[in-house]
């Protein structure tokens, strides 16, 4: 029997939708995030446990983002850009910059290190920055595999287009079409471009869907909501959005939920509080030669400390920190 992570049911006025959530908006300095994924009402979409708008940011020439080497154990990455691009180097050897419409699929495994910058060819130039960073959580059988890299280019995606919208699916399987992405677990995940009065019905195959509303505004069963909204339903219920007078753009997601809860303590995700625990304490022991977790190569100068970060409760209570990204 699956793992329903919803905590509240039939919210008054919601209709068709099963939980709403309002992003928590956050500086990090020179460019906001706003975290849908875990909320309080929601610790996951299906296996999305982790959801952050970022952006969109503008950057002066000789700017950028730096995010510095560190670990995650139990999860995949994809970050997807609708603007800008920047520099993806892990500890699997992969070094690869990220262009909108792109994906760089990082399986963290057993562990698995990375950093994220702006390059110093980007930044010979003022540069932007929009996207939308997610967190997998992997089955609890794949928790252990080894660390692994997927790039697949703009091209290699599925795109669906007809009446007015456009679908690309980034992840799994939906509408009939299968990304190139390998995945461990039912999933789907796309992103959508609806025109004025454009109406997506959403993949009614899967136990778990949300749509995150991007720009612009859609409307549900007669209720419309604004960008920077996260919609959640009830499975099995037949769903279709309709764009606004200025269409929108979303990301649809969803898949199978998990078979128990997930602990979250700063970047890693895993099945149970020991894993998490040995994993800090590795990354805490900094043996890069010879320990559990190795620096990018290309990018091993310096690297993000362990904070002081408890796991958080498997009813889905945020961090107390910004998990680096």
């Amino acid at each position: 029997m699956s793992w329903n992570p919803t905590q509240s049911h039939d919210a008054p006025g919601l209709g068709a939708v099963e939980t709403l959530i309002i992003p928590r908006a956050r500086d990090l300095g020179g460019f906001e995030v706003r975290r849908a994924l875990p909320a309080p009402a929601r610790q996951m979409v299906g296996p999305f446990i982790f959801f952050d708008q970022v952006g969109p940011a503008e950057f002066l020439t000789g700017g950028g983002i730096d995010i510095r080497p560190h670990p995650h154990i139990g999860l995949a990455t994809v970050t997807y850009l609708y603007k800008g691009a920047f520099q993806h180097r892990d500890s699997t050897g992969a070094d690869r910059i990220v262009h909108p419409g792109a994906v760089n699929w990082m399986i963290a495994g057993n562990g698995v290190t990375h950093s994220e910058r702006t390059s110093l060819e980007m930044r010979t130039r003022p540069g932007s920055l929009f996207g939308i960073q997610t967190w997998v959580a992997l089955p609890e059988a794949e928790e252990e595999r080894a660390a692994s890299f997927e790039h697949h280019g703009k091209e290699a995606l599925p795109v669906l287009e007809a009446e007015g919208k456009q679908v690309r699916l980034i992840l799994g399987q939906a509408w009939g079409e299968t990304s190139p992405v390998k995945t461990f677990s039912e999933t789907f995940y796309a992103d959508a471009v609806l025109a004025a009065g454009a109406a997506l019905p959403l993949p009614d195959g899967h136990e778990d869907r949300g749509v995150y509303v991007v720009e612009g505004a859609v409307t549900i069963a007669g209720q419309t909501f604004e960008s920077g909204r996260m919609m959640v339903f009830r499975p099995g219920d037949r769903i279709s959005l309709t764009a606004g007078a200025a269409g929108a753009r979303l990301m649809v997601l969803g898949g199978a939920t998990m078979n128990g809860p997930r602990y979250i303590s700063w970047n890693f995700v895993a099945s149970s509080r020991e894993k998490i625990e040995a994993a800090k304490e590795a990354w805490a022991q900094g043996d890069w030669a010879h320990g559990r977790f190795q620096l990018p190569p290309g990018d091993d100068a310096e690297y993000i400390p362990l904070p002081e970060v408890a796991p958080t409760s498997p009813e889905g209570k945020p961090p107390a920190g910004k998990p680096a990204p």
